[in-house]
């Protein structure tokens, strides 16, 4: 046999040390992910499996046990007008919530990211409404927009705007509108977050070549800084929708759902249908159309991820 067919059949000692410390960190890899896996099928793949079967399933107060009857949950849940309102309930909350939110947020890290004194205290305080509990900021704004003895009414009576207290949250679109602005004032801080991060990694010869061409603060804004962060607001955008198809605690401690269904989403209706009216199937039914909602922008956020990864 000759010299080069044992070189051929032998590869060199650096490719096999090679080889083993690559398969050595993929199974370190597999050991590292194991337990966030084991965490996600025990809290999350199990009980939506779960949800699934029973949502197939007649399980009532007046049901002892789990009645299989197919999709008639999902038949009587599409017949339900009131499935259409809860669902564009839905839409104009998410819709609204995150395009504010945004909007805001946007506006917010501009102003942090530039420099004046008082700047890092400032933009700590920012953090403050994303670390309190939602609950508690729930039930603060429940005694700003309370009709009786609210601050907004107090402000607004003062100043003469008003000639009598408005009872925002008993009415269809004064409660949609406080339930919206509770959220945003929960979700600014981190979408500024995500934005000053951008905002950090633009060039500043790219804003200097801008200024020398003639372009003002606007000019410099829509031609550089938005472009440079088109990435980031598409991301920051879907995650914002997808956590606001997602929110129940803000919206169940402030109204509860009302008045007369006004403010309530699928998440609320799931608690309801599960808690109140006691029909675990139909809950379960309502849970897997909520399901379906959000895994549409989840789609879209990871196309995005991936493309903006590769």
């Amino acid at each position: 046999m000759s010299d080069s067919s044992i070189a051929s059949a032998d590869p060199p000692r650096e490719a096999r040390r090679h080889s083993t410390l690559k398969q050595h960190e993929r199974r370190v890899g597999v050991a590292l992910a194991l337990p966030a896996l084991a965490a996600f099928v025990v809290v999350i793949l199990i009980p939506f499996v779960k949800s699934l079967k029973l949502s197939l399933f007649r399980y009532t107060i007046d049901t002892p046990e789990p009645l299989f009857v197919g999709f008639e949950n999902f038949v009587k849940l599409f017949r339900d007008p009131a499935i259409v309102n809860v669902c564009l309930n839905t839409l104009v909350f998410v819709v609204s919530a995150t395009c504010v939110t945004m909007v805001i947020s946007l506006a917010w890290a501009l102003m942090m990211n530039q420099a004046f004194k008082g700047r890092a205290l400032l933009r700590a305080a920012s953090l403050l409404p994303w670390v309190l509990p939602s609950t508690v900021t729930a039930f603060l704004a429940a005694w700003i927009f309370n009709g009786q003895y609210g601050v907004l009414n107090a402000i607004l009576l003062s100043t003469g705007l008003i000639s009598e207290p408005i009872i925002w949250l008993a009415e269809r679109q004064g409660a949609m509108a406080c339930v919206v602005v509770t959220k945003v004032w929960l979700s600014v801080p981190l979408f500024m977050a995500f934005f000053l991060a951008g905002l950090q990694s633009v060039s500043q010869d790219q804003v200097d070549a801008a200024r020398v061409d003639g372009c003002e603060n606007f000019g410099v804004l829509r031609h550089v800084v938005l472009p440079h962060l088109a990435p980031t607001l598409i991301i920051v955008m879907i995650l914002g929708a997808m956590g606001n198809l997602q929110a129940f605690d803000v919206i169940y401690a402030l109204t509860q759902g009302g008045p007369v269904g006004a403010t309530t989403m699928l998440s609320v209706e799931v608690y309801k249908q599960a808690f109140e009216n006691w029909d675990m199937g139909m809950a379960c039914a309502v849970g897997v159309l909520w399901f379906v909602l959000i895994a549409v922008p989840t789609v879209f956020y990871l196309r995005a991820l991936f493309k903006r990864e590769s």
